[in-house]
């Protein structure tokens, strides 16, 4: 079939699962067949058996995906969150393939790979935006560090030996202050991810709100904290006691010395997902974690 220049869909993969190779070979031969350019890193088809057809990238930077309408990511959590850096920067919506574990970022599994080529051959797919943060880092008054987190930053301890010492501010007042082994500031999104296992809630995506959640705190009041939106979080590492790191989704990070200050807002620019189906997120709660529900009889009408 003759390719429809007029659409092109970027494929990021994991190239170190097999299965994710295999993935990959259905979703491009599928999209070919209807017309669809299909463009891929360069490195990454090194490890991909693909028609000539297939355009090739040499660089991955954001401008790698102009032209694209959409961004197909076949991997786990952390290939998404790569995914998701390139559509951040990109605006090009992300249709994240989950061969991992849990993979709250995914829209599909890989048994679904022929209803995902057919809902973007036929364009029937909804784009929704997730919440993300600004992180900004200060030292003695100067901006030193900027970042940002689809699901969470991170303030942690550097080492094992020692726990990481911290003042909490919300709004520009403090809250407390305890010793730790981090804390996690997140959306929504990263609600189910790092907050989660710390013991935050859960919170719905379309509920707009920031989250605080310590790890392992030494205090009486150590609980989870929910604020507004438009709050601003800070994390202060106290002067004179071993140096943090801050984690920005698992995949970015910088030293914390210490006096550092974390500062975390909404982020200027969300990040834009591809969704296939209408399920409640409730559903997908059910299903990622694999929760008991039987003898469940439903309200009565």
């Amino acid at each position: 079939m003759t390719q429809d220049r007029s659409r092109t869909v970027f494929l990021l993969t994991h190239t170190g699962r097999p299965a994710a190779i295999r993935s990959a070979e259905l979703v491009v031969k599928g999209l070919l067949h209807h017309g669809i350019v299909v463009r891929v890193l360069e490195y990454e088809a090194e490890d991909i058996p693909l028609p000539e057809e297939v355009e090739l990238v040499k660089e991955a930077t954001p401008q790698c995906l102009d032209g694209c309408e959409l961004l197909i990511v076949l991997g786990g959590d952390g290939t998404l969150l790569r995914g998701a850096e390139f559509a951040r920067a990109s605006g090009v919506p992300m249709l994240g393939v989950n061969l991992g574990s849990v993979g709250f970022l995914a829209e599909a599994e890989r048994d679904d790979l022929d209803k995902v080529v057919d809902r973007v051959v036929t364009k029937s797919y909804e784009v929704e935006e997730r919440m993300t943060v600004d992180v900004v880092v200060h030292q003695n008054g100067d901006i030193v560090h900027t970042d940002w987190a689809l699901n969470e930053a991170a303030v942690q301890k550097a080492g094992a030996e020692k726990l990481l010492e911290v003042v909490l501010e919300i709004d520009g007042r403090p809250v407390t202050g305890f010793g730790c082994d981090g804390i996690v500031l997140s959306t929504p999104t990263g609600s189910t991810a790092y907050a989660f296992s710390a013991g935050g809630p859960v919170v719905w995506p379309e509920v707009e709100a920031l989250l605080m959640v310590p790890i392992s705190a030494h205090a009486l009041f150590a609980k989870p904290l929910v604020t507004s939106p438009n709050s601003v979080l800070a994390v202060e590492v106290l002067p004179h006691v071993p140096p943090g790191v801050l984690w920005c989704d698992g995949r970015r990070t910088v030293e914390l010395p210490p006096g550092a200050r974390v500062e975390v807002r909404r982020g200027a620019v969300p990040v834009r997902l591809a969704r296939l189906h209408h399920a409640s997120f409730t559903d997908r709660l059910v299903a990622k974690f694999a929760l008991p529900v039987s003898g469940w009889r439903g309200a009565r009408h």
